[in-house]
């Protein structure tokens, strides 16, 4: 999908959501990301942070590590 594309259904997906909490989520998210520089967010996480991320990036590899959508759901409902 080109960046044209993606805008024209974006904003015709923000144009059929009511619901003013909801945009008010979509706004702040898009509104931070826009906002913040790349590497900025891991420049803020401690050396043990940016080692236990690099190393759960590196477990997400394994096919074994990883479990369904459906068991994930199933395994957190209650949370959810």
């Amino acid at each position: 999908m080109k960046a044209i594309e993606l805008k024209r259904d974006f904003h015709a997906l923000i144009d059929s959501i009511d619901n003013e909490n909801l945009l008010l989520i979509f706004y702040d998210l898009i509104k931070r990301r826009t906002s913040t520089k790349e590497g900025q967010l891991w420049s803020k996480l401690t050396k043990q942070e940016q080692k236990d991320l690099l190393i759960a990036f590196e477990e997400s590899q394994v096919p074994e590590n990883l479990i369904s959508s459906e068991e994930m759901v199933k395994k957190h409902k209650k949370w959810l």
